[in-house]
């Protein structure tokens, strides 16, 4: 995906959160903290999750997918592996 290139620094900022993010879940049960604290700590990491499904998702339509000088074969690849892209996410 070398269209992700222009904003991977950005992307992998995002990741290194979300994975201080569960280590923060992760702390909370080890420490038996509140579960109130905990469930909002998940919560926040599905957000994050979800933010950044969202960005690489329209970075794939724009470019496998909108981009017009794709031809047909290649929308149908583009709109194919995102297809089952979200098929597994929504399960």
């Amino acid at each position: 995906m070398s269209h992700l290139k222009a904003n991977k620094q950005q992307l992998v900022n995002r990741v290194r959160r979300i994975a201080g993010q569960v280590e923060a879940i992760e702390r909370a049960l080890t420490e038996e903290a509140d579960c109130s604290i905990t469930l909002q700590r998940v919560a926040a990491v599905r957000g994050a999750i979800n933010g950044l499904m969202d960005e690489i998702v329209e970075d794939h339509l724009r470019e496998h997918v909108a981009r017009p000088d794709l031809s047909d074969a290649q929308r149908a690849a583009g709109a194919d592996e995102l297809i089952a892209v979200i098929r597994r996410y929504i399960k």
